[in-house]
C-alpha cells in the first residue's frame, strides 16, 4: 500500500504503514542512509482527534496535555494564560491520548514503546506504563465506565483495558490499521476508523461484537462523534474528504472535500473544524450545509485538534510549528500561539 510523504520531502512517495508520525527520522537528525532507509519504509500518516462530551466534564476547559512525539514528553498548558506549564517526560514517542471521565487520569499511547501511559493530572507523574499490542496508537476512554480502548495498528485491533486493575479485558477485531478511536456520549457504541481498509467499525460497547462496516473515504484516520451521538465525522487522508456518518442509518451520508492530508476533526458553534496537514490550513464545514466557509491558516503541519467544553474556543497542534494554536469558534481567527514541545501530536482528547 501507497502513502503519502510531507512536503519537505517533494512527494517522494513511501511504503508501508507506521503509526510513528511525519519525518519522525529526519526531525531526530538521523542522516545515515540507513535511518534513511528505515524512514523511506514508514508511512506519513495524517492523524486525528476525537471530541465527544461526557457526563463529568466542566463548562470551560482549563488545561491542555499536548503529546510531543519528538520530545517524548507531555506539555502541559494553562489555556487561562495560554502559557505552558510543565513538561511530562512519557517515554516511546507520546502520540495518541485521552481523559478519563472525571479529568484526573490521562492516558498516552506510546508507539515505539508499545505502552499505554497512565498520567496523573495533578501531579503530573507518570504512574504505569503498560505494554499495549505492537502498535497502540489512538486511544478513547468510555465515558460512563471509564473503560480504556485503545487502537492498535499493527494488530489490527482494539484492545480493551479495565481502568481500576489496568489490565487487559478484552480485545476486539476491527479492520486494517485501527486509528482513531471515538466512543458516543451515551457509551452505546465504540467506533474505530479502520485506515487500511477505508472503513469505520461500529462495535457494540456491551457485548463488544462489532454490528457494521461502513465504507468511507479513503485513509479514514480522525474519528469524532458529535454531542448527540447522531453523527460521525472522518478525515480521510488521501481522499482529501471528511466523510459524515449517520450512525442510527449506518451509512454516510455527505462527502465534504477539504484541504490538503486532512488529519483530525472537531465540533463547535455548528461548525466541523478539519485540520489539513499539507495546507498549513484549519477548514471549516458549516454543518447545516456541510459546505467549506472558510480555511484558517495556523502553523505548519496542523494534526490534533480538540474544542473547548464550553465551545468558545478550538485548540490545534502544529507539528513542524512546535505550537499549540487557539481558534476563536465564533469569529474563526486565530487568537494565540503557545509555545510547546517538539513534535506536538495531541492525537485524541487532551482538554480538560
Amino acid at each position: 500500500m501507497q502513502g503519502v510523504c510531507s512536503n519537505r520531502l517533494k512527494g517522494a512517495a513511501l511504503r508501508g504503514p507506521s503509526p510513528y508520525g511525519p519525518d519522525l527520522a529526519l526531525r531526530r537528525g538521523l542522516r545515515a542512509p540507513a535511518a534513511l532507509a528505515l524512514f523511506a519504509a514508514a508511512i506519513c500518516l495524517a492523524h486525528t482527534t476525537l471530541e465527544h462530551a461526557t457526563a463529568n466534564q466542566a463548562s470551560e476547559s482549563r488545561e491542555a496535555f499536548v503529546t510531543t512525539q519528538v520530545g517524548n514528553g507531555v506539555s502541559v498548558v494553562d489555556l487561562t494564560t495560554a502559557k505552558k506549564i510543565a513538561d511530562i517526560p512519557v517515554s516511546g514517542g507520546p502520540a495518541g491520548i485521552a481523559m478519563a471521565p472525571d479529568g484526573r487520569t490521562v492516558y498516552v499511547t506510546a508507539p515505539e514503546a508499545k505502552e499505554l501511559a497512565v498520567i496523573d493530572a495533578d501531579t503530573r507523574r507518570v504512574q504505569k506504563q503498560l505494554r499495549i499490542g505492537n502498535g497502540p496508537l489512538g486511544v478513547a476512554v468510555h465515558p460512563i465506565d471509564g473503560r480504556i480502548i485503545v487502537a492498535d495498528w499493527y494488530d489490527h485491533q482494539l484492545t480493551v483495558v479495565d481502568p481500576k486493575t489496568l489490565e487487559v479485558a478484552a480485545q476486539v477485531k476491527t479492520g486494517q490499521s485501527p486509528s482513531g478511536v471515538a466512543v458516543t456520549p451515551d457509551g452505546k457504541l465504540i467506533l474505530s476508523a479502520d485506515r487500511d481498509s477505508d472503513q469505520v467499525s461500529i462495535i457494540d460497547a456491551k457485548s463488544l461484537h462489532r454490528v457494521a462496516q461502513v465504507p468511507v473515504g479513503e485513509r479514514p484516520f480522525g474519528l469524532t462523534v458529535d454531542a448527540a451521538g447522531e453523527r460521525a465525522y472522518t478525515a480521510n487522508v488521501k481522499s482529501n474528504t471528511v466523510s459524515v456518518i449517520d450512525l442510527k442509518e449506518q451509512k454516510v451520508i455527505a462527502t465534504v472535500a477539504v484541504g490538503r492530508h486532512p488529519y483530525a476533526v472537531a465540533l463547535a458553534q455548528g461548525h466541523a473544524f478539519v485540520t489539513d496537514q499539507y495546507a498549513g490550513m484549519v477548514s471549516v464545514i458549516n454543518l447545516e450545509t456541510l459546505k467549506v466557509i472558510k480555511a484558517i491558516e495556523v502553523g505548519e503541519y496542523p494534526e490534533g485538534i480538540q474544542a473547548s467544553a464550553d465551545g468558545q474556543y478550538v485548540y490545534v497542534s502544529c507539528w513542524e510549528a512546535n505550537t499549540l494554536e487557539r481558534i476563536d469558534a465564533r469569529t474563526l481567527e486565530v487568537t494565540a500561539k503557545i509555545d510547546v514541545g517538539d513534535g506536538p501530536r495531541a492525537f485524541g482528547q487532551f482538554l480538560r
